[in-house]
């Protein structure tokens, strides 16, 4: 809530990188609009893909890791399958969290959603979900010797509820006077629901989950198409320490929101820009193994495995994949370390 006391005082200064960068996410939102219209099966075929590494990654950012891919594909998909462990159930949950939001007419935002997806994340477990947490929580850091540092302090147990529906009435209120860029005003939400800290745990999933439904709400679908989750996953330790540098006197309304907001507009912007790259490189003229030997030549990083082409180009197969790979090596362009599945390739020039 404590950003939306003064929005417009907080957003009076927008740093021109972030200008830059709303200005592309923008451009990019027109482009998608394009390709829904034009290449529907495309992405299908993209939306399929983020799926599943968005409810991957916003586990495994949480220290949540089903390590069977078989079985974390099959509870991806959704069939019937006996679940093994806790991690499979939150899997599970954050499965049914985002499915939720992609599939139903969840508008308009209010406490009773935000309730619901903690609900859903946890609705395989034992674990009751959907209930605001009843004591006061820390966010902190345990070091390998036991000690613990306090990252930041939530609001108190007995405001939770309070603050929650400010936050929400106030946004919904700043969203409706339309005098802020949406996507500057998604990331102070979910900047002040993290310190809000509503549940006992799974904050940062059901914050991360809304972020893809807000962001469609505002018209920016590039969540169903390339997983946030992902590129925050990427990011984590930046994601950690914007995050914590904007809680610094929040509680006090002395918060520098900037640090988080920056973060959260270049991981927007990230996900246009890659989603730009994979519809074109769908779209490319050329064999399906030219395209691998344009991505491993120009985009790919130094040190990559099969997976990361896979997720880049979607709709070439392994077995291309690896005779592409295997023309570059004769070539001297790669070199191979391992063997099997956990090989890894490195660019050599």
């Amino acid at each position: 809530m404590r950003s939306f006391t003064d929005p417009s005082a907080v957003l009076a200064m927008v740093p021109g990188e972030v200008v830059t960068l709303l200005r592309s996410i923008d451009v990019g939102a027109g482009s998608e609009a394009l390709y829904r219209n034009q290449l529907p099966a495309l992405l299908a075929e993209l939306a399929h893909q983020a799926r599943g590494e968005s409810i991957m990654a916003s586990n495994a950012i949480e220290g949540i890791v089903v390590a069977d891919s078989t079985r974390a594909r099959k509870i991806i998909g959704g069939g019937p399958l006996r679940l093994r462990s806790r991690s499979e159930q939150e899997l599970a949950g954050y499965r049914k969290a985002l499915d939720y939001l992609f599939r139903e007419d969840w508008a308009p935002l209010n406490l009773g959603l935000v309730l619901h997806l903690h609900r859903l994340l946890w609705s395989e477990t034992a674990a009751e979900g959907g209930r605001l947490k009843t004591s006061d929580n820390l966010v902190v850091d345990r070091s390998q010797d036991g000690s613990v540092n306090v990252r930041f302090t939530p609001v108190t147990a007995d405001l939770t509820e309070y603050y929650l529906r400010e936050l929400v009435d106030r946004y919904t209120t700043a969203v409706r006077t339309e005098r802020h860029h949406p996507v500057l005003l998604i990331g102070l939400f979910v900047l002040d629901f993290l310190v809000i800290h509503p549940f006992p745990d799974g904050n940062g999933r059901v914050a991360r989950a809304l972020t893809n439904a807000l962001l469609a709400d505002a018209g920016y679908g590039v969540g169903r198409w390339v997983s946030l989750e992902q590129l925050v996953a990427e990011s984590a330790d930046d994601y950690y320490a914007k995050l914590l540098a904007s809680t610094r006197g929040w509680h006090e309304d002395r918060a520098d929101v900037w640090p988080w907001l920056t973060y959260f507009v270049q991981i927007v912007a990230r996900a246009y820009e890659r989603f730009t790259h994979r519809a074109a490189s769908s779209r490319a003229s050329g064999s399906k193994q030219d395209r691998v030997r344009e991505y491993v030549r120009k985009h790919a990083p130094v040190m990559f495995c099969i997976a990361d082409i896979r997720t880049s180009l979607p709709g070439i197969s392994d077995q291309t994949i690896r005779l592409a790979l295997s023309a570059l090596r004769q070539e001297g362009v790669l070199v191979s370390e391992g063997t099997g599945r956990t090989a890894s390739w490195r660019r050599v020039k």
